[in-house]
């Protein structure tokens, strides 16, 4: 098989395994003008996505597999533009940082603690920063979510997203020291 096939097949089967891990692994919480957060563990999938595919792969397995989980929940189908891009952004900046910090090639387990965890909070920290003020203005100007409303879900949605992106990175750096040797060789690295 060649590599640009083995490569899309593994985003495919990322795409489902962070599909899978957000859908059946979640527990929603209900805000305010019918919006929904989740505590969940999918991004840690995201970022394992950039760091074992790629910095584009990786971002587009992490982010076509929540967009549809968002798609087919009617609770979370207005968020999916801004999953999309967000787990994008996740999976890209952790596996961009991941692979200027040599963790595709790195055996010392030392030095790939401290670059999982500096890349896993790259991606992460983006998303605590920028999930809950995107989803502020998308629910502010183009749902039209009245100003009390939207600072409520802002206030809920910040505080489980750093809730959620401190169990993810915990989460993402254990299953990659599990898995790199396993897996390193096996999957194509993309761009």
């Amino acid at each position: 098989m060649n590599k640009r096939v083995k490569l899309l097949t593994y985003t495919a089967m990322f795409a489902v395994l962070n599909y899978a891990v957000f859908t059946f692994g979640k527990i929603n919480i209900p805000i305010s003008e019918g919006s929904t957060t989740a505590i969940h563990v999918a991004n840690a999938v995201v970022v394992l996505s950039g760091w074992f595919l790629g910095p584009i792969y990786g971002g587009l397995a992490g982010a076509i597999g929540l967009s549809i989980a968002d798609f087919l929940d009617p609770r979370y189908i207005a968020s999916a533009p801004k999953t999309f891009f967000l787990k994008f952004m996740i999976a890209f900046l952790a596996g961009t940082a991941a692979k200027k910090l040599g963790m595709t090639t790195e055996n010392d387990r030392h030095r790939l603690i401290v670059s999982a965890s500096f890349s896993a909070a790259l991606g992460l920290g983006f998303n605590v920063i920028f999930d809950p003020v995107i989803g502020y203005l998308y629910k502010r100007y183009i749902l039209r979510v009245p100003a009390e409303a939207a600072s409520i879900i802002l206030a809920w949605s910040a505080g489980v997203t750093m809730f959620n992106a401190a169990i993810c990175l915990i989460l993402s750096v254990v299953l990659y020291l599990a898995l790199y040797k396993t897996m390193r060789g096996r999957i194509p690295y993309g761009k």
